[in-house]
């Protein structure tokens, strides 16, 4: 077998390329490496190109210094002031490892760990201070075929940096956003004629001018803040809102220019008044870490908006600092976080352990394929090529310890020193990998379950893959809450009228006990959403039929197909006010339903304002007014209305424990004489039977007893509260539900009704009904009564919520 070992020679102590392997790419017709015939004996050998003259030369060995912790940290002197960096990288298959340490003019200077403990090379390097940036060349074999793919000529990004600095592709180059990325950047010849065997011919041209470099972080920036309260938010009382750090205030007139789209722009008064106003307890940002843009958008003109393309798992993404990149950004960071927990609102990262931005075998080398491929990622059988279970060209094998450390090190990282209170897991079941397949017992769920930080975080999973047996929703251990994408479905399919029977819509409606109660989780398990960042935006959702992504290049093929949506009638944007009408009805329908069910309501940021992307349903590399809030249009009269009704169903969630219980229904009364805690009608006001539940129907009551919940309050003492009773009517014609009398109640009164589009916009007045949405049946007042046992007629479409008032009562309003 030919290998890279075979064919370099030691100069100086250092591999050199053997004269007669190195040499530009072939011209047309000559000769090139060909693709293996069948048999590792016949494998061709790796070539390479050969880097230019007069680069770095080898440095100096740095001083002795710890093997823990991994990363670059600033050591004290005598007088406590930073002395120098203790450097540490694990590269375990590595045969030398350099730090490269560059100055304000980008000038190279080299230091080699010379020491090894356990797969990590360390060192000190005195006079390094926080703000100098750094790399890593990594020597070893280069042979591809063993999935050796070690390149010195390559910097690397430490994968413990805590800040980074520069884009790929360096400043004004075309990696920086104006085209394709630098050949420099790839570890193999990335334009070799034949693209076949392209990745096993070696670059050796220096890719540190185009690349980011890792930044030393001082004490001023990172480390835990006493004095740092976090909202601790139960789940019961979560209501999550998914938004992207710059898309939220590029367009925030009351954001300063010079801090739109940054964390400190999110941290501005002006956008958390938004957030406080609306009632949501938790933000769930899309990837901050620090991530790179695919080659295939740059070369179009386009960025990853989205950020689902992570590199630097320590470090806060730099283009969204606006205070500095050289460390400055942590600390932005963290005061954003600091002002949200101030605002009691809990902060969720979305991360994306899954894969790098470093893609398959074609890919560039940023970080962990040059520091130790085949110690980071799962390769096939071939090892040239990687298992991808991602769909993004590579996974990591958290099973292999130091790829669980890096993961669990990072997660710790940003709860103990940036504050955040849990994260949702981007294609979560590919972390429960291993090499038999999806493993719920595995190592890396047991070791967050086990973890004392982490366990208390919330947790939250994305509960699929792309790779055989991949959907688990339902499937994660405790205390893992997931993305519950069957809510979603059988939501949307409810109003747009294209369920076949009612079984599926009752069990998300009440919390998903089908799939989260058999290992023990409660309703917080089920993270309940009707839009999220992929897909439509709920005003898309009831205005189009099909995507419309032309937009992102890709000829209208990516995107899913499978949107549920309807769009009421005409085609994206129309003037018939009477589709305007249903529109606007349907958007309320859909809000409703997802805040007033059981589990943990998640919110997409802009939905609450009338959010369009114009039908594209797959925005992730739109990073423009197509993807970002548009607060003009917020202030607009039927979008302010849009934002109260949403705020007052959010009041109307916190203030009534019924609506948001923390155990699954039984069906059954919690003390004897009681009524059950559940209880279904039809349209008739009859209790449902099992050939209800399988029969077409559109119209569904949902009984919700406030009595004898299942909760305490902080002194011990059992909590109760209003019953209600929720009727969905998703028929396009009217319809007479007949609201259940004695021993249900004695009489109801309106709390929230969709087809009703003239909400107050003021907060809810003082009184038993607080927070009232909207009027009652055929026009009643917020608040008027609904006498029971008599028929009501609901319009088509439509949501009515009703408080049960006792038997007693007769409908007679208390105070």
């Amino acid at each position: 077998m030919s290998s890279a070992a075979e064919q370099e020679t030691v100069h100086d102590g250092w591999p050199e390329r053997a004269p007669g392997r190195d040499g530009p790419p072939p011209a047309a017709g000559s000769a090139r490496p060909a693709a293996p015939p069948a048999g590792p004996a016949a494998e061709p050998p790796a070539v390479s190109v050969p880097a230019p003259r007069g680069g770095p030369v080898p440095g100096v060995p740095a001083q002795p210094g710890p093997d823990q912790p991994l990363g670059a940290w600033p050591r004290p002197g005598p007088d406590g002031a930073p002395a120098g960096t203790d450097f540490a990288l694990w590269a375990g298959g590595a045969e030398a490892v350099e730090v490269c340490l560059f100055d304000e003019e980008g000038r190279e200077s080299r230091r080699t760990l010379v020491e090894r403990t356990d797969g990590v090379w360390h060192g000190f390097v005195p006079g390094v201070l926080p703000g100098r940036r750094y790399g890593y060349r990594v020597h070893g074999r280069w042979d591809p075929w063993t999935g050796a793919r070690w390149n010195p000529a390559k910097l690397l990004l430490d994968p413990y940096a805590r800040a980074v600095d520069g884009e790929f592709g360096g400043p004004g180059s075309p990696g920086a956003g104006d085209g394709p990325l630098p050949p420099e950047v790839y570890g193999h010849v990335r334009d070799w004629p034949e693209q076949h065997v392209a990745d096993t011919v070696r670059d050796d041209r220096d890719s540190a001018p185009f690349v980011p470099k890792g930044v030393v972080v001082g004490p001023a920036e990172a480390g835990p803040d006493a004095a740092h309260r976090r909202p601790r938010t139960p789940w019961s009382e979560t209501v999550l809102y998914e938004l992207h750090v710059r898309g939220f205030t590029m367009r925030h007139p009351g954001v300063p220019p010079e801090l739109r789209g940054s964390y400190a722009g999110l941290a501005h008064p002006a956008a958390l008044e938004h957030l406080t106003r609306l009632g949501v307890t938790a933000v769930e940002l899309l990837p901050v870490h620090h991530f790179g843009h695919e080659d295939h958008l740059l070369r179009r003109g386009l960025r990853n908006y989205w950020g689902y393309n992570s590199i630097g798992y320590f470090a806060p993404y730099s283009g969204y600092a606006a205070t500095g990149t050289r460390g400055q950004q942590v600390g932005e960071f963290r005061r954003m976080v600091r002002a949200l927990h101030e605002a009691g609102v809990e902060v969720i990262l979305d991360v994306v352990y899954n894969h790098t931005a470093e893609g398959g075998e074609l890919g560039p080398t940023f970080s962990l394929r040059g520091i130790d491929n085949a110690g980071h990622h799962r390769l096939q059988q071939d090892p040239r090529r990687y298992a991808d279970v991602t769909g993004c060209g590579n996974t990591l094998d958290v099973p292999q310890p130091q790829v669980l450390r890096l993961i669990a090190d990072s997660l710790r990282y940003w709860v103990t020193e940036m504050g955040v209170d849990g994260f949702r897991f981007d294609l979560a079941t590919a972390l429960a990998r291993n090499a038999d397949g999806v493993d719920m017992n595995g190592p890396f769920l047991a070791v967050l379950g086990q973890d004392p930080v982490l366990r208390r975080v919330k947790l939250i999973a994305e509960p699929w893959d792309v790779g055989p047996g991949g959907y688990r929703v339902g499937g994660f251990p405790r205390p893992w809450a997931e993305w519950n994408d069957r809510y979603r479905d059988a939501v949307r399919d409810c109003w747009r009228g294209a369920l076949p029977d009612l079984r599926d819509l009752g069990y998300r409606l009440s919390g998903s006990s089908d799939l989260y109660a058999w290992n023990g989780r409660r309703p917080g398990a089920s993270v309940n959403f009707v839009t999220a960042h992929d897909g439509f935006t709920l005003r898309d959702l009831v205005s189009h039929d099909r995507k419309h992504n032309e937009a992102n290049g890709e000829g209208n093929r990516d995107g899913t197909d499978d949107n549920r949506s309807w769009n009421c009638g005409a085609e994206g944007g129309t003037d018939d006010p009477a589709i305007h009408a249903l529109r606007a009805r349907q958007v309320r329908n859909l809000l409703a339903t997802l805040l007033l069910s059981t589990g943990v309501p998640m919110l997409v940021a802009g939905d609450e304002l009338g959010r369009t992307q114009g039908g594209n349903n797959n925005a992730y590399c739109q990073d423009n007014e197509v993807s970002w809030l548009d607060w003009g249009a917020a202030a607009e009269p039927d979008n302010r209305a849009l934002t109260a009704f949403t705020a007052r169903l959010i009041a109307l969630r916190r203030a009534h424990p019924a609506l948001r219980r923390d155990a699954f229904f039984t069906g059954r009364p919690a003390a004897p004489g009681g009524l059950p805690d559940l209880a279904w009608f039809t349209a008739r006001g009859e209790r449902m039977t099992d050939a209800d539940w399988y029969a077409p129907a559109a119209t569904i009551g949902m009984f919700l007893s406030g009595r004898d919940l299942p909760q305490r309050d902080a002194e011990g003492a059992p909590v109760t509260d209003d019953s209600f009773l929720l009727v969905l009517h998703t028929g396009p014609d009217p319809v007479d539900f007949v609201p259940p009398g004695a021993p249900w109640a004695g009489g109801y009164r309106v709390v929230v009704d969709t087809a009703r589009d003239d909400a107050p916009a003021g907060p809810p007045e003082p009184g038993p009904d607080a927070g009232a949405v909207g009027g009652g049946p055929a026009g009643a007042a917020p608040g008027a009564p609904v006498p029971a046992g008599a028929p009501v007629r609901l319009p088509g479409r439509s949501l009515l919520l009703l408080r049960a008032l006792p038997a007693a009562d007769g409908g007679r309003k208390t105070e």
